[in-house]
């Protein structure tokens, strides 16, 4: 039902827009047209055919990854589009990818300036929208070297083995053939959980504000997602304040605002409240004695770091940033898995029995062994490979440039469509098919040296939180596959499971995965 309507929305919205730019605005034809062949002198790359005003935005479709993907195979690997007043390159090819990502990397370490993108993000104070420059180095460095660093993220084992345990034993204690269980809800809770009490030191749960903060950042993602036409076509910004868009996006930042002052100041006023003898923090649990995000951030704020210093909102963006992107990666990343390993009973089987022979006899699962286990390291990288957790990557143009023969002008936005170079048959033997052995006896790593396989981007802008992430889906699935058998409710057989997904900033299932897990 939400399809049909959307549908209609758009095709209603389509026609006002014609009938505007026919009867209401004749210049338009004029100026817009003049606009795109200065475009198209300085990128004369391959375009499909286009509607007034609105350009290519209709290609876009419910998802954009395939539907880029299919234009791509009659258009080529380097696209042209006109997304309203915007130039877009579309990037489908592992050859171009490198050249955006690492021949020009400076030359494209933009972000696109979405205004509404940019106001949820502190811009220009945090590290995944704002431009590159001295403010993004700094905030980049911060989240390397101080956050996410190999000790860092060490660190935070005991906290992923013991969420770790606390899901193994809610499966345990609601194991039964009659008794389906949600894996999407865990994976999402186990997410949030892990992010939130590597930075805070407490679950979502325990926190006296931590719901309103996960409500917040769902919404606003949502809006961010769902995107204002005025982003695209700047003269009909005016349709936010008819559609309730602009009310919901000030309502976000007013309740962003509110509670990450509250949080970093009660955090603040703790300190001072402290003897230095018995330090008690507001978030954080000092019997273990362990540092968490928010206690380092505030470090360096209170001048706590020799040569790095932030100020209060380059704290407030930093734990904003680590939570949007903390944990929806892995969380998405062990759903895909396990949908494809219920899928493949014979890849499930084999894995099993690789864990088995790693652990010989043992219940418990550590660091040493997962090691060891290159068949779940392969069926990670496959999952990466095959269902991206983030399927496009996107960059800007800072400075005029040639790439593959055409000159590419500044502020000419790109997408990277990471899914589709995925699946290029010019890279991978039968891409379309799940085949984790592929990576074995393989040097391939998604750490962005191959540009034919990065799901977490490559170049200045790749993802720097994909050790933290990686030791999060290595330990959860590896415990999920050996302590568990897994089956489909009333008896459907594995090919019978649905791989449909659904848009978003991550690319999840559309529908949630319910599963029988009995104890093995």
């Amino acid at each position: 039902m939400d399809e049909y309507y959307q549908f209609f929305v758009a095709l209603f919205t389509l026609l006002v827009l014609l009938y505007l730019y026919y009867k209401l605005f004749p210049m338009i034809k004029w100026l817009y047209s003049n606009t795109i062949n200065k475009i198209n002198i300085n990128l004369p790359i391959p375009s499909p055919p286009k509607l007034p005003i609105l350009g290519h935005l209709h290609y876009l479709g419910y998802l954009p990854h395939r539907s880029l993907w299919d234009l791509s195979k009659k258009h080529g690997p380097l696209m042209l589009l006109q997304l309203g007043s915007r130039p877009m390159l579309v990037v489908s090819s592992a050859e171009v990818a490198k050249e955006v990502l690492k021949i020009h990397d400076v030359s494209f370490a933009d972000r696109p300036e979405l205004d509404t993108v940019k106001r949820a993000f502190y811009h220009p104070k945090d590290v995944i929208i704002s431009p590159y420059g001295e403010q993004w180095r700094k905030s980049r460095s911060i989240i390397v070297h101080q956050l996410l660093n190999t000790k860092k993220v060490k660190s935070f084992n005991s906290i992923i083995e013991e969420e770790t345990t606390l899901l193994v034993e809610k499966l345990i204690s609601c194991s039964s053939p009659s008794s389906p269980v949600n894996l999407t809800n865990m994976f999402e809770s186990l997410g949030i959980d892990i992010i939130y009490r590597s930075t805070f030191g407490k679950k979502m749960g325990e926190i006296e504000h931590g719901k309103k903060v996960a409500d917040m950042i769902n919404e606003g993602v949502g809006l961010i997602v769902n995107f204002s036409i005025g982003e695209f076509i700047p003269w009909l910004a005016w349709i936010n304040k008819l559609n309730g868009f602009g009310a919901a996006m000030e309502r976000v930042l007013k309740t962003r605002n509110e509670i990450l002052d509250t949080f970093i100041q009660e955090y603040l006023d703790d300190m001072e409240a402290a003897s230095n003898s018995s330090r008690e923090l507001l978030f954080a649990k000092d019997d273990k004695n362990e540092e968490f995000l928010i206690d380092t951030l505030v470090g360096i704020y209170r001048g706590g770091t020799p040569g790095v210093s932030i100020d209060l909102e380059s704290v407030k963006a930093l734990i904003l940033n680590v939570l949007v992107a903390g944990a929806e990666t892995a969380s998405t990343t062990l759903e895909w898995a396990m949908t494809e390993l219920i899928r493949y009973p014979t890849i499930l089987k084999k894995l099993q029995d690789e864990i088995k022979q790693v652990l010989k006899g043992k219940r418990d699962i550590n660091e040493n062994d997962l090691e060891k286990m290159h068949y779940l390291k392969a069926v990670i990288k496959e999952t990466l490979r095959y269902h991206p957790p983030i399927a496009m990557n996107l960059r800007e143009c800072r400075e005029d440039v040639n790439v593959m023969g055409y000159n590419i002008v500044k502020k000419t936005g790109v997408i990277i469509n990471m899914w589709a170079i995925g699946r290029d048959s010019a890279y991978w033997d039968e891409p379309e098919v799940f085949l984790p052995e592929r990576f074995l006896n393989s040097s391939i790593d998604f750490k962005g040296f191959d540009f034919h396989y990065i799901p977490f981007g490559a170049g200045r802008r790749i993802c720097p939180g994909i050790s933290f992430a990686n030791e999060v889906i290595e330990l959860v699935l590896a415990n999920l596959v050996h302590k568990f058998n897994w089956a489909l409710p009333d008896g459907a057989k594995g090919e019978s499971l649905d791989v449909i997904e659904q848009p978003g900033i991550t690319n999840g299932r559309k529908n949630p995965l319910i599963v029988i897990a009995t104890k093995s």
